[in-house]
């Protein structure tokens, strides 16, 4: 399974760079959307890998579980993260203008953001997790998954502290 979460996360990526290349570099502005609309694709293709290993039986582990996570993290972040590489493509490539960096209340704002983005990540994370569990009905097979939860809630509750936490301290132009 973890073969399965890399090649999905390579995938995306060369998805993204691919659709960009195409857009920005080559002028392919169709091509370029058509290959950044075959990443969700791949999530589905990971969802048919966890279906397949949790109804044929085989070992539930931590990677199933991580993949349950990667697909809610994709689904909350994976726009955000093309938009990231389409600025930044555009300025390089595509004379767009130069990416900005953000900060005191703007920054904080975009901490607040990321973070609420994580939380929903999270939320569909643990319903995949959930559903993997309820689906399998063996709570032995499946205390990974459980201990994932777990592990995921400490790792949002400390996102959350450091987030929000410019928002008392904002970040300041060292400019």
């Amino acid at each position: 399974m973890y073969i399965f979460i890399i090649s999905a996360e390579v995938l995306f990526w060369v998805f993204v760079v691919a659709g960009l290349i195409a857009r920005y570099m080559y002028d392919l502005k169709k091509l370029g959307g058509l290959l950044l609309l075959c990443t969700p694709v791949i999530d589905i293709l990971l969802l048919i890998a966890v279906f397949i290993t949790v109804s044929s039986g085989m070992e539930i582990t931590t990677a199933t579980g991580l993949a349950a996570c990667y697909l809610g993290i994709t689904v909350a972040f994976g726009h955000r993260l093309i938009k990231w590489a389409d600025v930044r493509f555009s300025y390089w490539f595509g004379k767009g203008p130069k990416p900005q960096r953000k900060y005191g209340a703007a920054h904080a704002k975009e901490e607040r953001t990321t973070w609420l983005l994580h939380l929903l990540g999270w939320a569909i994370g643990n319903v995949l997790l959930l559903a993997i569990i309820v689906y399998v009905g063996d709570l032995q097979r499946t205390a990974s998954l459980e201990g994932l939860m777990k592990t995921w809630a400490v790792v949002l509750a400390i996102d959350f502290i450091v987030s929000f936490s410019y928002t008392l301290a904002p970040k300041k132009n060292k400019a």
